[in-house]
């Protein structure tokens, strides 16, 4: 396997000195393994693990086999286990780690998110009972590219403001938020809390509506990297440009979302019907 797809192996020690639970000590070492029919064998696996997982038999957490000893296991070529577990890798429901092993995925809470209504990241997750916190990736000024120019109006040798933070509850990552701002509204980024709005709010700048525009994404390597998915995962790519009640910008920000653990939603009236008098 190529490095971005370990191999199955032992379970980690955990930060206690105890060992993951290992699959293989019970569901896989029982018995023998009659595979669902119809297919081709590769996915024919993938359903006997599926199923193994849905039952209860396998939990989150726990680590499968090696490679080879699953492909001793059920009779197949170690090919065959390759294709059904990449494919799993890949729908999420197995995650890789690399040195470590192969194992069934976490349960991962979703989290709805309000379209109607602008509030922070903290300011959000706070009103749903949710511990979140944030890792800084970047904050500082930078010479502005020609997009944050114009979207944020900035005047010649002006700096834009750039602030980036991986969004996590626990240690489950949700989210990648970069955000632009002029230099005048944020001339220290390193002075920013736990929500860029409430620092903005300090100063009477806090935005009072903002434009979103939401699309699908696969995640490329970086982001999924940190977003701890597989590459190719589906992702949210939303664009937020936010403005302050006299019109003018004040932000700007792409984040993007992993598709596993979001649902936004919005609220939908009937308009007037054509032509109706108030």
């Amino acid at each position: 396997m190529s490095a971005a797809y370990p191999m199955m192996g032992n379970a980690p020690l955990t930060a206690t000195g105890g060992r993951v639970a290992d699959a293989s000590n019970s569901f896989f070492a029982d018995g023998p393994v009659v595979l669902p029919s119809g297919g081709p064998l590769y996915l024919q696996l993938k359903r006997w693990i599926e199923d193994a997982i849905h039952s209860g038999a396998v939990n989150p957490g726990d680590a499968l086999p090696s490679e080879r000893d699953l492909a001793t296991k059920v009779d197949v070529s170690r090919v065959t286990v390759r294709k059904a577990v990449l494919q799993l890798v890949k729908d999420g429901v197995l995650v890789q780690r690399h040195g470590s092993g192969t194992f069934v995925a976490p349960i991962t809470q979703r989290v709805e998110q309000s379209l109607s209504q602008l509030t922070s990241f903290t300011e959000d997750m706070a009103r749903r009972g949710m511990a979140v916190r944030a890792e800084w990736l970047d904050r500082g000024l930078y010479i502005p590219s020609p997009e944050e120019t114009v979207i944020l109006g900035l005047s010649s040798g002006e700096q834009a403001a750039r602030i980036s933070r991986l969004r996590l509850t626990g240690e489950t990552p949700l989210a990648i938020e970069r955000a632009s701002l002029s230099s005048h509204v944020l001339p220290d980024p390193a002075s920013i809390g736990d929500s860029l709005y409430k620092h903005l709010d300090k100063f009477g700048n806090r935005p009072v509506r903002a434009i979103q525009r939401i699309r699908a994404a696969n995640l490329g390597a970086e982001d999924a990297a940190l977003l701890h998915v597989p590459e190719g995962s589906a992702g949210l790519n939303i664009e937020r440009t936010s403005y302050l009640a006299s019109g003018r910008v004040i932000e700007f920000t792409r984040s993007i979302y992993r598709g596993d653990t979001y649902d936004f939603v919005a609220e939908l009236r009937l308009g007037d019907p054509a032509g109706a008098k108030p």
